[in-house]
């Protein structure tokens, strides 16, 4: 007779380490959930919350953030999820998985130390990163910070098939984070689609005209300007993810899967400018009617030429690819009937003397997420309460929260007319938010006018951003964008303060019927220890000196518009003469002037 020592893992009653994995990820994941939910976002500014969860959920219902197709993104990741579980339990690799049999050992255990680690690791790094997300007032980075933390208790409690089958699907959740940097983005493709689409148009004979990103008939029957939702970056993200989920079901090799998913890029910009040329060749043979119907369907023909794409390539290289590469082959991914054995990291402990030592790591562990996950929201509420301890940008008037008046006259050149604050401006912007405008006309010539804004920011770093998101939401279209040195007191011409210039233009109707009206708008940012040109440059900025120093200036936004008919030269001139004048009044003079 022949004596068996039974494995350890298979050993192990059906459910008997569950309880012990899952009951330390329970008491994590409540750690968490109050650290996100109640001190998860320190921007009120547009969403008054400080719940991460509803901060992100609100962006999926509101049309103004495009990123509705969360919803979306959140069901198939869940999808993903389940399928990979499934595909372990039935012995398979997840897609992408070595296939490796000692790493599928039912989640039924204790296991030893060091396979604790990853879920530890990542528990830490995603309250660290939320501890940054909170300080810059950026919740896009706690949102990466909410997923490795949910990956590190879904690791602790159901061990490596889960530390696995959760990974992409979690990272899959990325699709779902609104991202408003493609905006600028957004602004070249759209330029790149009027381009073309003008040239496709001469090349059959049709003689449209193109004034930066509109078309229009010479005779005036129809005309487009191809807005943001034309370029293709307010469905990039939901295509890439589609394009993203094509490749991770069908091949293995993480390369393929990038290509298949770098394949919407220029599939994408086909399908817009498809969809602008379809409707130049509607409104030429059948005028605006025919080009608005043209619109609404080839809105839809974006995704099938996305798609279709996407899907015809995968197609021919699941013909020339090895067999191995593929997710759904049976050679590669095939149950394998060999015994299972345990993995130097993923050893499970269920019975005995070593099942009882591992239970004091996993306790260890869960009491240190929920020490890490308290001590953070109280320091997170302490730095949510104090003082702003920065400077400002500008000068400032006597009560404290606006920029210094704006002289009302400037010499004997200029007279500075009041312009009021909105009341949108005052609503949606928070109420510590000061402002000081004025429009300046020439005495010589009252067509020649400037006008000058300050908008200075309060605690919350929302009060100032883009100006491009205002200007096209009033009604304006950019044409292009380029850098600009105003000359200032104290500096010399080389050094002058850097500010970005935008040519815009609107159209408007007179009694001779529509004319356009081009404008030059002058902006730039500044804090008490810096001048930037670009919205990039104060948040990096910003970000430092909130992290290094713990300190957060009040950013001051200064814009100039003023009529560009004469010329640019012209209208940087009158720009420059205004500054002459007000600089001096309310921005101090820099040092670190860059």
């Amino acid at each position: 007779m022949t004596s068996h020592t039974p494995d350890p893992v298979q050993a192990a009653p059906a459910g008997a380490g569950m309880n012990r994995g899952w009951l330390p990820a329970l008491g994590c994941a409540l750690a968490g959930a109050a650290l996100f939910q109640f001190f998860g976002n320190a921007n009120h500014g547009y969403i008054d919350t400080s719940s991460l969860f509803y901060w992100w959920g609100y962006q999926w219902w509101n049309p103004g953030s495009e990123t509705e197709h969360g919803w979306l993104i959140l069901a198939l990741s869940g999808w993903l999820l389940a399928r990979n579980l499934r595909a372990r339990g039935e012995g398979r690799g997840a897609s992408g998985d070595s296939g490796d049999s000692r790493a599928e050992a039912p989640a039924s255990g204790l296991r030893c130390p060091a396979s604790l680690w990853p879920a530890a690791a990542a528990m830490a790094g995603g309250l660290a990163l939320h501890a940054v997300g909170f300080a810059v007032q950026q919740a896009r980075i706690s949102i990466v910070a909410l997923l490795c933390f949910s990956w590190g208790v879904l690791a602790l409690g159901g061990g490596r098939p889960w530390r696995r089958a959760s990974a992409f699907p979690l990272a899959f959740m990325v699709f779902a984070i609104p991202l408003n940097v493609l905006d600028s983005v957004g602004f070249w493709l759209r330029m790149g689609v009027s381009r073309a689409s003008a040239g496709l148009a001469h090349a059959a004979g049709i003689g449209v005209l193109q004034n930066g990103t509109q078309l229009l008939a010479p005779d005036g029957r129809y005309q487009y300007d191809v807005a943001a939702a034309c370029s293709g970056v307010n469905s990039l993200m939901a295509l890439a993810a589609l394009s993203l989920l094509v490749g991770y079901l069908t091949f293995r090799p993480w390369w393929l899967r990038g290509f298949v998913l770098l394949l919407c890029v220029p599939l994408a910009y086909l399908g817009n400018l498809a969809r602008i040329s379809s409707i130049i060749f509607a409104a030429q043979a059948g005028g605006q009617q025919w080009g608005d119907a043209a619109h609404t369907v080839m809105g839809y023909g974006v995704f099938v030429i996305v798609l279709g794409g996407v899907l015809a390539v995968v197609g021919l290289l699941r013909r020339f690819i090895r067999p191995g590469w593929l997710v759904d082959n049976e050679v590669s991914e095939g149950r394998d009937e060999r015994p299972a054995r345990p993995s130097g990291d993923a050893v499970m402990l269920s019975t005995g003397k070593e099942g009882r030592a591992a239970r004091p790591y996993l306790l260890a562990l869960m009491l240190a997420v929920v020490l890490l996950a308290s001590g953070e929201m109280a320091a997170l509420a302490k730095l949510g309460g104090q003082p702003l301890m920065g400077g400002a940008g500008v000068r400032l008037a006597s009560g404290g929260r606006d920029p210094v008046e704006l002289p009302a006259f400037l010499g004997t050149e200029w007279i500075g007319r009041a312009a009021e604050v909105s009341a949108v401006e005052r609503e949606i912007l928070p109420p510590d938010t000061g402002f000081s405008r004025k429009s300046y006309v020439a005495f010589a010539d009252p067509s020649r006018q400037v006008f000058l804004s300050l908008v200075l920011s309060g605690r919350d770093r929302t009060s100032i951003h883009r100006p491009e998101l205002c200007l096209v939401g009033q009604g304006w279209t950019i044409e292009n964008a380029s850098l600009h040195h105003f000359a200032a007191p104290g500096l010399t011409r080389e050094n002058a303060f850097p500010a970005t210039v935008l040519h815009v233009r609107r159209e408007v109707m007179t009694t001779g019927g529509r004319v356009i009206v081009p404008q030059l708008v002058a902006y730039w940012f500044v804090s008490s220890d810096a001048v930037v040109a670009s919205h990039w440059q104060r948040f990096a900025h910003d970000a430092w000196n909130r992290l290094r120093h713990l300190r957060a200036d009040r950013w001051a936004y200064v814009l100039m518009q003023t009529d560009a008919s004469d010329g640019d030269t012209a209208a940087l001139a009158r720009m420059q003469a205004v500054l002459d004048r007000t600089l001096p009044v309310f921005q101090p003079p820099l040092a670190g002037a860059r």
